[in-house]
């Protein structure tokens, strides 16, 4: 059966659908841990956001990204180590309007590069609609971290989370649903029929 390409379009789909269910959470449920990951809320949408803002940068130039180059300064010390963040005090809202910057940066940058571009990720040297997949799979994930410690349900639609899987997880079965499927294969659940998959995971970011 045919792959169905990612695209930019999927990857502000996703920012968007986790925006939405981001914005149904108290503001005081953002001081809680988010779910697996080792931060709050604040700081794992912050993790979210510049994980994005690479994904663009790297793909961006007319000579993409190529490993130990000299560029960003990604972990600074200090109060804020990460180029994009937003004041706390400014709520949660400024900083889900960050992650739909993002988002929309990466989406641009995919579709306008061409299938021959190449960037450096550390699983895998990638091609524009692998940092599109990448893109969908970053936010899909991180928004289930996410809605767990803020308490609001989420649940992507197949359609968005299917080419993304196929695309970063070829290993990954085909007859299960996708959304469960992508939680398997990024270590956040279990799969009847498969091992459950520990901390390190990887994904497939070389053109298949």
């Amino acid at each position: 059966m045919a792959r169905t390409p990612v695209t930019g379009t999927d990857v502000e789909r996703a920012v968007a659908l986790t925006a939405e269910t981001l914005r149904t959470a108290p503001a005081e449920a953002w001081n809680a841990q988010a779910g697996p990951m080792d931060c709050d809320c604040w700081e794992a949408l912050d993790h979210l956001n510049n994980g994005l803002f690479s994904y663009a940068l790297r793909l961006a130039p007319p000579v993409p990204y190529v490993e130990g180059r000299p560029t960003i300064l990604w972990h600074r010390p200090g109060a804020h180590p990460f180029p994009i963040t937003t004041d706390r005090e400014a709520g949660p809202e400024a900083r889900i309007e960050a992650l739909l910057m993002m988002g929309g940066l990466v989406a641009a940058v995919v579709d306008t590069r061409p299938p021959a571009a190449r960037a450096w990720h550390i699983w895998g040297v990638g091609d524009p609609e692998g940092f599109a997949a990448m893109g969908v799979v970053e936010t899909l994930a991180h928004a289930f971290d996410l809605a767990q410690g803020l308490g609001v349900p989420f649940e992507p639609p197949a359609d968005l989370v299917a080419p993304a899987l196929a695309r970063l997880f070829p290993e990954a079965p085909t007859d299960t649903d996708p959304w469960r499927t992508l939680l398997w294969a990024t270590g956040r659940g279990g799969l009847e029929g498969h091992e459950r998959r520990g901390p390190d995971w990887a994904w497939h970011s070389a053109p298949l």
